[in-house]
């Protein structure tokens, strides 16, 4: 009933080719085309292993840092071994020679432990008790004439120890009442 007129077949021709029109009769620049579609595919390969490199690079970095992320550390220890060797082979030290010896080496262990980011917690008395750094080991009331506010430190009985503000050991304290 409805036959197309002579402009609507015209209008018809003037359409986007189907599949199989392009198929039959590809475009001039075709070749320019799956040229430029072979150096997209070539540039995403690339790309793509770029990213495994790169990945494997990042792995690898995660695990050397791993295995050598404590050598600044054990470097920092050897003068503290060194030292401890030096004074046990001492035969007849004096208990003078014994503790200046002590004393210098526990002054280099704490320079070795400072070094490496780790901070001694040794809360003063009076000073208010931090549940985060410190461990309430009992309650003591503040001796006789020391006037301490509740809840403080009273006395440390062992330091804490902190690395990069994160608690290793807290302190041990005794703490006034509340």
């Amino acid at each position: 009933m409805n036959q197309p007129t002579q402009e609507q077949q015209q209008n018809e021709s003037l359409t986007e080719p189907t599949t199989e029109d392009v198929a039959a009769n590809p475009p001039a620049d075709s070749d320019a085309l799956q040229q430029e579609i072979a150096d997209l595919k070539d540039q995403l390969l690339r790309a793509q292993a770029d990213v495994q490199n790169m990945r494997r690079r990042c792995e690898e970095d995660v695990q050397k840092a791993r295995k050598f992320g404590i050598e600044s550390f054990a470097e920092s220890m050897l003068a503290v071994v060194d030292s401890l060797e030096a004074g046990l082979s001492i035969q007849n030290a004096t208990q003078e020679q014994l503790r200046e010896g002590s004393e210098t080496t526990l002054r280099q262990l704490l320079s070795a432990l400072e070094r490496n980011k780790v901070v001694v917690v040794a809360p003063e008395q009076g000073e208010k008790f931090d549940p985060n750094r410190h461990q309430a080991i009992a309650a003591q009331p503040a001796p006789a004439g020391v006037d301490i506010p509740p809840n403080s430190v009273v006395a440390t009985l062992q330091k804490g120890y902190l690395i990069a503000d994160r608690v290793l050991r807290p302190a041990m304290v005794m703490v006034t009442p509340s």
